[in-house]
């Protein structure tokens, strides 16, 4: 199973003095939605404090907790790639302090320094191999209940 990675300290420094050059402090008060799925997608944060719940709708009323999400987590990856709309809804669960990055200069910086890029994408896709691990096993250890339920 991959280790989870924090974004800004798995890049090395440079780049990661470069990217928070960026860096716009934000907050969100606790029930904040910071995010709908299918919104557009132009920005991401990594969180500095507080609680985030990534969430999916099931139906008109009811959301899933997909993930929850702590200081030090990515808030955000599909700015990275086409649609550029969300895929989960985003919610505070506690009051969040957050280092907000426009996507769109992100995308530029990545340009004219390609080792920031190519770190920046090896960072993001180490993070969401993690989730993806993550959400495996809490399905498996679902399924796996159902199954002694029904004996």
């Amino acid at each position: 199973m991959t280790k989870a990675i924090k974004l800004l300290t798995a890049l090395p420094p440079p780049q990661r003095q470069s990217l928070m050059t960026l860096a716009q402090e934000v907050s969100f008060p606790e029930d904040t939605r910071i995010f709908e799925a299918g919104g557009r997608a132009d920005r991401f944060w990594v969180i500095r404090s507080g609680a985030v719940s990534l969430d999916q709708r099931v139906n008109s009323l009811q959301r899933v907790t997909v993930a929850s999400l702590g200081a030090g987590d990515l808030l955000g990856w599909s700015w990275l790639f086409p649609p550029h709309e969300w895929d989960f809804g985003a919610e505070a669960f506690s009051p969040v302090r957050a280092y907000e990055f426009d996507a769109a200069a992100v995308l530029r910086l990545c340009e004219e320094d390609t080792e920031l890029g190519l770190a920046l994408v090896r960072s993001v896709a180490e993070i969401l191999a993690h989730r993806l691990e993550m959400t495996r096993g809490k399905l498996m250890e679902q399924h796996a209940g159902r199954g002694r339920s029904l004996l």
